[in-house]
């Protein structure tokens, strides 16, 4: 009898440990491009961490950020809907540069995400989780109002003030008052805690929002030194930038040092992934075109991780996937419902279990109706970097729809990752196919368009790098 016992005891202990929620680690990194790692190919950068991390995870090599820029991508991830469906399309104010350049007037731009957007914070919390919140929020004063339990340093601002990197700071919960406390350290110091508290029973989502890489290029001393001598690799050999990438990438591994130390590494799925594409003034994504503030492959590829538990169905991914993808692909995987909400993001999971795959036919879009001013040593002849413009990628082909000239330009990405070669004479049926798709997904989503003229316009003006 006690024998029957036992082994009933031990079926309902398997069974709850198997249905148990697992937890979920969002390790986001802003302004990280595509070739700005060890595992991407830099040969310059150095990020241990997250290459041991790839080699235990599912590595999408077509993943993109929303946006080419941080705000709509973080918008979209909270969201699981393209940027039209919020109406944040860029940072801040969307007319930028020049007045004399510009021939449209550009879409009105939202810099709060609405409180009518369940997040996918509030989803997980619904469903029992403790949510914590760490670094950059840029969404809104806090994110406490939008699902987080907890927010440290997150607020409207979208990069490093008064001391940057360096105390003295004050963010939400995360005040240094003497010199020299670096913020990566300071919010992975609050991560560790966080995660050395957490009970055995409650699940935890944990969105690690870096504010790290952004500007200001600020590193610690002692790091720095590692790079000041190292031979740079073509546009990779800035030492402070590749400091800042090393903190980061220690503060990955101090992070999953912690979940293993208190037994729930094994119990954690990992998304690790950057916002947008390299900024362009201190590092290159070649062979990309273009970086941060671009619709070219430069500024909206992005690096993108999957660790499931135990390191499970590890390997290549080369659909194309994005960043609001996260908000259906985690909740699924958690056995979260969402039907009733509107995503557009589609459900990555099945890649997850064993012999799993993903539809190669998926298109994905991007809507930016706003302009972006260049910055020093740009090498394109415009005075923008980006105009209102839409794109779509579809198989191997991407589409870029410019609406301040109306021109089209499309890409074999297969044999031109570049993009150097533009083929839409060539290829006008493809070109006409594509466009018919983009027209009619923004119809879909409602996508504004610029179609106000600037009146301070002059086609006369004549501009100079």
């Amino acid at each position: 009898m006690r024998i029957a016992t036992l082994v009933i005891a031990i079926q309902l202990f398997c069974i709850g440990s198997l249905s148990a929620k697992p937890n979920v680690l969002i390790f986001l990194v802003d302004d990280l491009g595509w070739t700005d790692l060890g595992y991407t190919g830099s040969k310059y950068y150095e990020s241990p961490n997250i290459d041991a991390l790839s080699r235990e995870s599912i590595v999408f090599t077509n993943a993109y950020s929303n946006g080419p820029n941080c705000a709509p991508t973080r918008a979209c991830l909270m969201s699981g809907q393209y940027s039209p469906r919020h109406g944040i399309y860029t940072v801040g104010d969307p007319v930028r540069g020049n007045h004399k350049f510009r021939r449209w007037t550009p879409v009105e731009n939202a810099t709060v995400l609405d409180d009518k957007v369940v997040t996918l914070a509030e989803t997980f919390s619904n469903a029992g989780y403790s949510t914590v919140h760490l670094g950059k929020w840029h969404l809104g004063k806090d994110p406490t109002t939008q699902g987080f339990d907890l927010n440290y340093a997150g607020f409207t601002g979208g990069s490093p003030s008064k001391g940057g990197y360096h105390s003295p700071y004050a963010y939400p919960n995360v005040v240094e008052e003497k010199e020299g406390r670096y913020l990566t350290d300071h919010l992975t110091d609050l991560a560790v805690k966080y995660i050395q508290k957490q009970s055995a029973e409650e699940p935890f989502f944990m969105y690690m929002s870096h504010y790290a890489v952004h500007t200001p290029i600020q590193a610690k001393a002692s790091v720095q030194r590692r790079f000041d001598s190292k031979k740079p690799s073509g546009s990779h050999k800035s030492p402070k930038y590749a400091a800042m990438i090393a903190s980061m990438d220690e503060s990955l591994g101090r992070i999953i040092s912690a979940l293993e130390d208190v037994g729930k590494l094994e119990e954690t799925i990992i998304v690790f992934a950057s916002d947008n594409g390299g900024y362009g003034g201190i590092t290159g994504q070649e062979p990309l075109r273009g970086s941060k503030g671009m619709l070219y492959e430069g500024g909206i590829r992005v690096p993108m991780l999957v660790r499931l538990p135990n390191g499970e169905n590890k390997g290549i991914e080369n659909t194309p996937v994005m960043s609001m993808d996260l908000y259906p692909t985690l909740t699924s995987y958690c056995d979260i419902d969402t039907e009733e909400l509107t995503l557009d993001g589609i459900d990555l999971s099945p890649r997850f279990a064993k012999g799993g795959s993903l539809s190669t036919e998926r298109a994905v879009y991007w809507h930016f109706p706003c302009y972006l001013q260049r910055y020093a040593g740009l090498k394109n002849n415009s005075p923008f970097r980006c105009v209102p413009s839409s794109a779509i990628r579809k198989g191997d082909w991407k589409l870029i729809h410019s609406y301040e000239t109306g021109e089209i330009e499309i890409y074999n990405l297969a044999a031109d990752i570049g993009e150097t070669n533009d083929l839409s004479t060539q290829n006008q049926e493809i070109a006409k196919s594509l466009y018919g798709e983009l027209e009619a997904w923004r119809k879909r989503v409602n996508a504004g368009v610029p179609t106000v003229k600037n009146p301070r316009y002059d086609p006369n003006a004549k501009f100079i790098k």
